[in-house]
């Protein structure tokens, strides 16, 4: 009887109380919020959904938990015969059972000649078949490859030896004027009457190993013989290791370009690197085209290379090409005619060089599909004659930070011309972005420009060794900072305005370079522009132009001036306007603004 009387009242009051109608629909209100700020992304999205600048990439396809040579070996067992790697200036070609016969035994002889899992193993030198091996040799290892500069001359290769205690290193015997071994005695002068694996450095305390991929010295094993070290118990004890890995373990230390400042190692897992290469390879479509071939001329210490070019080949099957060991423009044509590649990777200044090379006319590019622009700003005008005088129809751009393992935001093959040169592509999946009020850290109103923040599972571990810097990039709740000005649309789409640092402050008024060297790019005469800040002592700063004119062109300074007068604001017009021959790079392509400015400066007597 008491049960009667209390669900009639249970009734009752619900007929007249409203607030109990949540019960019958618990996560209406919690549906809504999401819908306004997650996008799917497995395709172009085609309703603007944001409401404010945040955005969560999802996606259908869930994140990858497997190892850097699980994915390899899942495709050596999918494409035991395709071509993983040609090498054009030696001639080297490996067909991915190939490839990964030499990664085994190479894994077991670094095993085999002291090193274990955890150690710290320095890659230096440029685009050699060593350099994908031993990406793939130490992961198998359990051993953290770090991606050393190959520019870096003595104090440079010292302070990132000694930033991340490297235990080993592999290098050429020299690169063009780059002399490897000779800077290694320079810095290990103990190397000359030590045993191969038994140095013992002031400089360097924690090497003991030197392993020279071209010759033997002293001090030094041979890699030939560090391959054939590896006996069958130790290929047992990295069968056994295998079980003990973690896609959480740290793979690869990046070292940040180091435009300014001393560089840090950003220390990324297999998780990072391996789901960025998998959902790269998905936006561009890798995972359902056939004989997909890359030509990759970015550098392999670069995440753009060892990322998009060697882990994109492990995780999809696809074949990357080696046009040069060093950059050179045209033996990437050349490479492409040759090899067929279906597809050409570089930073916006390789591709510029690439449509000013003299026999572009003459190259067969017939058979390139797509390619990928990304490592700093991409002017449209660029991305236009990629599109139309390469014939490279489904051209992406991509942006992201060593940081993000690269990746963060990248086009999707169809979408508009207008797209892909206005914006800096889409937010990938399992990603989270937002743009803020860099003094108050507030999410800014859609549209509005800010400090774009990334979080998800690209965010790199740390800084080796460097909890401070860490700290100063990555919030307590994971969210790293870019640096970057930018904005968000509503269908989840960035556009990048500028660098903080680069920011121009002329009389109080902010004016982002990006900006002024996206409309120089439009003078017929012009081939390449840069932008800076130079002291003034009225308006604080004023805008120069660093410009790069066509072969065969003339210009003045006032022809650029008179061209900007009328089609951006007066105080964007450049006070300045220098000619150069060309910029101060990094090895990744990357321009040293901050030379750039010292320079101009020194030129102008500033």
């Amino acid at each position: 009887m008491s049960f009667k009387i209390l669900l009639t009242n249970l009734r009752t009051t619900a007929s007249h109380c409203k607030t109990l109608n949540f019960l019958q629909r618990p996560w209406s209100p919690f549906i809504a919020s999401q819908q306004s700020c997650a996008i799917h992304v497995d395709g172009p999205p085609s309703i603007s959904t944001l409401t404010t600048s945040y955005v969560h990439g999802i996606s259908s396809h869930s994140l990858l938990s497997s190892t850097a040579d699980q994915c390899l070996q899942r495709s050596v067992e999918l494409y035991p015969d395709r071509e993983a790697l040609v090498f054009m200036q030696d001639g080297t070609r490996k067909t991915f059972s190939q490839f990964y016969q030499d990664v085994e035994q190479t894994a077991a002889g670094l095993l085999a000649v002291g090193l274990k899992r955890g150690d710290r193993l320095g890659m230096w030198g440029p685009n050699i078949y060593e350099w994908v091996l031993m990406q793939f040799a130490t992961a198998k290892a359990g051993i953290i490859l770090v991606s050393v500069n190959p520019a870096y001359q003595l104090q440079e290769a010292e302070f990132a030896l000694r930033k991340v205690q490297c235990n080993a290193v592999v290098c050429p015997t020299q690169f063009k004027t780059q002399k490897y071994c000779d800077m290694l005695r320079q810095l290990c002068p103990e190397m000359e009457t030590a045993s191969p694996g038994r140095i013992k450095s002031s400089k360097l305390p924690d090497l003991h190993t030197v392993i020279v991929t071209d010759s033997q010295q002293p001090g030094a094993f041979h890699l030939k013989d560090v391959m054939q070290a590896g006996s069958s118990q130790h290929l047992q004890q990295l069968q056994d290791l295998q079980k003990k890995l973690s896609c959480d373990d740290p793979i690869n230390i990046q070292f940040t370009s180091g435009t300014t400042g001393k560089p840090k190692g950003a220390t990324l897992s297999h998780h990072n690197i391996v789901n960025n290469a998998y959902f790269i390879g998905m936006r561009i479509g890798y995972h359902w085209r056939k004989n997909v071939r890359i030509c990759l001329p970015v550098p392999m210490y670069h995440c753009f290379g060892s990322v998009g070019g060697g882990m994109v080949m492990a995780v999809h099957g696809t074949t990357v090409v080696f046009p040069s060991t060093g950059y050179d423009g045209h033996a990437n044509l050349v490479a492409i005619e040759k090899e067929k590649c279906t597809f050409v990777y570089g930073t916006p200044t390789m591709f510029i060089d690439m449509l000013s090379q003299l026999d572009l006319a003459k190259a067969d590019l017939s058979s390139l599909v797509g390619g990928i622009a990304a490592g700093s700003p991409c002017p449209p005008e660029v991305i236009r004659k990629v599109i139309n005088v390469m014939g490279v129809k489904e051209m992406l751009i991509g942006y992201g930070t060593t940081e993000n393992s690269p990746v963060t935001f990248c086009g999707f093959p169809i979408d508009s011309t207008e797209r892909k040169i206005e914006t800096a592509g889409c937010i990938c999946p399992h990603t989270e972005a937002k743009v803020v009020n860099s003094v108050t850290g507030e999410i800014v109103p859609l549209g509005a420009q800010g400090e774009l923040m990334i979080r998800g599972y690209c965010v790199m571990l740390e800084y080796w060794n460097d909890i401070e810097k860490t700290q100063e990039c990555i919030t307590k709740d994971r969210w790293y900072r870019t640096g970057d000005i930018a904005t968000l649309d509503g269908y989840g789409y960035c556009k990048i305005e500028g660098r903080i640092k680069d920011l121009i402050i002329r009389g109080g008024e902010n004016i982002y370079p990006a900006e002024i060297e996206q409309f120089l790019h439009t003078h017929p005469k012009i081939q390449e522009a840069q932008v800076v800040g130079v002291k003034d002592e009225r308006m604080g700063e004023e805008v120069c132009a660093c410009i790069r004119i066509r072969n065969g062109q003339e210009c003045t300074a006032e022809e650029i001036k008179a061209y900007c007068k009328g089609k951006i604001a007066h105080y964007k017009v450049p006070r300045y306007v220098t000619f150069v021959q060309g910029y101060p790079l990094t090895v990744t392509g990357k321009i040293q603004k901050h030379k750039l400015r010292e320079q101009a400066e020194k030129l102008l007597g500033l």
